[in-house]
């Protein structure tokens, strides 16, 4: 009998295209979220996606339902549920925030001393304020959070923040970061041997897909002098291929460069002298 592994992701919302996107990255062949079904088998791994809501999924895991799962941080943090982050995914960022009415005078954490604070994180807000030192009373509600303030039932809302504009057009201004939040991999604490073994290969191309998104491939042509200092700022996997041109005092050189510094890299090559210079995006990196 073939051993299989549930994942669970987000049906819909913010994380679930990102999710679908990393595995079919990964090169899991499964059908998308619809038609009513919850379970999709992939047909060339040993995995089967469970489409659930984004709250549900750290109990499902808990209760061994699911075994490993995509889930925002927040999410796991407020649920307490007792399961192990495997892997921060560096998608669906976000921050979880204290806003309030954009007319307020906001000097520091003591103005919500007192206070009525909305949220759908009652969990994670009791615990900032009671690290603080803060009596607030918490509202709890589900839904549009932001509206609160304007319909007199919180003088302040404890939200998930991402580009602010939702707090803008509801007359609200971020003041305090609580948490900051992406999603994750979360899995079962008693995984067996071969549960682990799958999910170790999933890991595996999953660090292939992100190393890739973080990196491009660099080519260009250098002067045979400048071949040195080229190779000084490239901070390559190991040294950049060097390949000598037809052209007599030039050569083509091969890097991979950091996206993070891509254009600071760029810049200086052009200032040593290379031309040419070809960037390739990678689809999948293995170091």
């Amino acid at each position: 009998m073939e051993h299989r592994i549930k994942i669970a992701i987000q049906k819909s919302g913010r994380l679930s295209e990102d999710s679908i996107q990393l595995l079919r990255e990964c090169g899991v062949h499964f059908d998308g979220a619809g038609k009513g079904s919850l379970v999709a088998p992939a047909s060339n791994f040993p995995i089967d996606v469970l489409y659930l809501r984004d709250d549900d999924i750290p109990q499902y895991i808990q209760d061994g339902i699911a075994h490993v799962g995509i889930v925002g941080e927040n999410v796991l943090i407020e649920s307490r549920a007792s399961i192990d982050v495997v892997k921060r995914l560096d998608f669906g960022k976000c921050r979880l925030s204290l806003a309030v009415p954009r007319a307020a005078e906001y000097a520091g954490l003591d103005f919500f001393n007192g206070k009525r604070i909305a949220t759908s994180y009652p969990v994670i807000l009791d615990d900032f304020l009671k690290n603080n030192g803060l009596r607030s009373e918490v509202h709890t509600i589900s839904g549009s959070v932001e509206i609160a303030p304007n319909i007199g039932l919180a003088d302040a809302i404890c939200d998930l923040v991402s580009s602010g504009s939702t707090l803008l057009s509801n007359g609200l201004k971020e003041v305090e970061v609580i948490l900051k939040s992406e999603a994750v991999m979360a899995a079962h604490p008693n995984l067996n041997d071969a549960q682990k073994n799958i999910l170790r290969r999933l890991l595996f191309r999953i660090d292939a897909v992100r190393t890739a998104i973080a990196n491009k491939y660099i080519i260009m042509n250098v002067p045979d002098e400048a071949l040195d200092a080229v190779r000084s700022v490239l901070p390559g996997i190991k040294s950049p291929t060097v390949t000598p041109l037809a052209v007599k005092g030039w050569s083509a050189m091969h890097s991979v460069v950091s996206e993070t510094h891509f254009w600071e890299i760029i810049d200086e090559l052009k200032r040593l002298g290379a031309q040419g210079i070809l960037v390739v995006p990678i689809e999948k990196m293995i170091v």
